[in-house]
């Protein structure tokens, strides 16, 4: 079953059953590219519900709604805001036109709804406009951009949680593995000893130090260009839309919102979303480089380091029984490429952008709200299907660190950098072990090197303490 409706460009047959209205239908047609719809992502929808809401609730303020239209207006807003109809934001995420045709899909689903509500059939647009009553003292250019800012707070907030939660595992770990000892690496090469704990501690805290950029971020997003219209100018907006409208959507969304104080620069300018996607970038990074050392400590199980025991979590081989891949980080690596790659076409679409609008925001939109949740859920599996389960043999690991050429640094002091070097030299050749060579010299006693040579003292744990 069908239903016609016009636009300026003519009739166009829409499904009888659907919210969404004419301007959807064709941009279903127009845009038919990436085959994800905007209502996969929950929280721009959400965020689209929230702003026509505080539209509504300021046009009535200044009696530009009456209250029945208001009152069927602001339900149908709120049932988009609470996800009760995802399924009719469908056209694509990727679309020409800066937006529009996700505005027009909002503005159409939230008409349909109010009238569905009045106990009006759907179209019955007289009553309720999608573009005169839904969109009044709105435009495009300053709905999209200001529930893209609020979908990706609502995203920042999630990916901080993930954050948290992974590096307060990795502390726990470092917790566990405090006391047991190891030798650190730099250039792949044997370097001086460490303990296993403040490797992962390590972890923890290079994470945890992402938590403020994050909250730079999500400060940058609460400037929104709500009330400017096309342009910046305001132009068919009530003098009093703009700052009603935004105290609303504060009000609604309970976030320290504020207007731009240039709407002209503020419609123009995607700097904000450079900042969080540059942001996101650099946590990735981070994580990425965690799991290729998570992934070269685990190597083995026989001819690899095999410093760490990640959790095995599936066979890893079609034709080699018993081998075990370190899945999960190899799955955090692989969501690190795809954003870094989304960085490179968010920085090029906020370039691209010209006079006093960019037309890229829906690939900029996209790219960073898939990106923050691929990241978060990525996190959410490294922490409770690797981390946790990290276990190490604490045995072998005592015993390499014993035998390790490396302690010799720990003598430098008293023996001299020569002495030291050629006692190093000694160990590699096959001599015997640091303590007995170093003994052999007669400048420190069986006592002092026991101290020397402790793994309290060569992970430099008092110090930290």
């Amino acid at each position: 079953m069908m239903r016609t409706e016009s636009d300026s460009l003519g009739p166009y047959d829409v499904p009888a059953n659907a919210y969404w209205g004419v301007h959807t239908a064709r941009a279903l047609t127009n845009f038919a590219v990436s085959g994800t719809p905007v209502g996969s992502h929950r929280e721009l929808v959400a965020a689209l519900g929230a702003v026509k809401l505080a539209a509504a609730r300021a046009n009535h303020d200044l009696g530009l709604l009456d209250d029945r239209r208001y009152a069927a207006i602001a339900q149908a807003a709120e049932d988009v805001r609470t996800g009760q109809l995802d399924d009719q934001f469908v056209v694509d995420v990727l679309q020409g036109g800066a937006g529009t045709s996700t505005n027009l899909n909002a503005n159409e689903v939230i008409a349909n709804r109010a009238l569905e509500l009045l106990g009006l059939p759907r179209a019955a647009y007289d009553e309720v406009h999608p573009l005169d009553h839904v969109n009044r003292c709105q435009s495009t250019n300053d709905v999209y951009p200001t529930a893209v800012r609020l979908a990706l707070i609502a995203a920042i907030d999630r990916l901080s949680g993930a954050v948290v939660a992974l590096a307060d595992a990795f502390a726990a770990k470092a917790v566990e593995f405090r006391a047991v000892p190891k030798i650190g690496r730099t250039q792949l090469q044997d370097a001086v000893p460490m303990t296993v704990g403040q490797e992962l501690g390590a972890f923890a805290v290079t994470l945890r130090e992402e938590l403020a950029r994050l909250e730079d971020s999500r400060g940058l997003l609460c400037e929104i260009n709500l009330g400017a219209t096309a342009i910046g100018t305001g132009i068919t907006a009530h003098p009093g839309y703009r700052e009603r409208a935004v105290a609303q959507l504060a009000e609604i969304t309970g976030l320290p919102l504020v207007g731009a104080r240039d709407l002209v620069e503020a419609t123009g300018d995607t700097g904000a979303f450079v900042q969080v996607s540059s942001v996101l970038k650099r946590i990735v990074v981070k994580a990425s480089k965690i799991c290729n050392d998570l992934r070269l400590l685990a190597s083995g199980p026989q001819a690899g380091l095999a410093e760490l025991r990640l959790p095995a979590r599936q066979a890893g081989s079609s034709i080699m029984p018993g081998k075990v891949n370190p899945v999960i980080p190899e799955l955090v690596n692989q969501v690190a490429f795809w954003v870094i790659g989304t960085d490179v076409t968010v920085t090029m679409a906020a370039e691209g952008g010209q006079l006093q609008l960019n037309a890229f925001e829906p690939v900029i939109c996209h790219g960073l709200l898939q990106g923050f949740a691929w990241t978060a859920a990525a996190f959410d599996a490294l922490r409770e299907l690797c981390v946790d389960g990290i276990t190490v043999d604490e045995v072998a690991l005592t015993a390499v660190a014993a035998r390790n050429v490396g302690l010799v640094t720990a003598l430098t002091p008293y023996l001299g950098y020569t002495r030291s070097a050629e006692l190093a030299k000694a160990v590699l050749a096959g001599a015997g072990d640091v303590r007995t060579l170093a003994l052999a010299t007669g400048d420190l006693t069986a006592e002092e090197l026991d101290t020397l040579l402790s793994p309290q003292v060569l992970a430099n744990l008092q110090w930290q303490q």
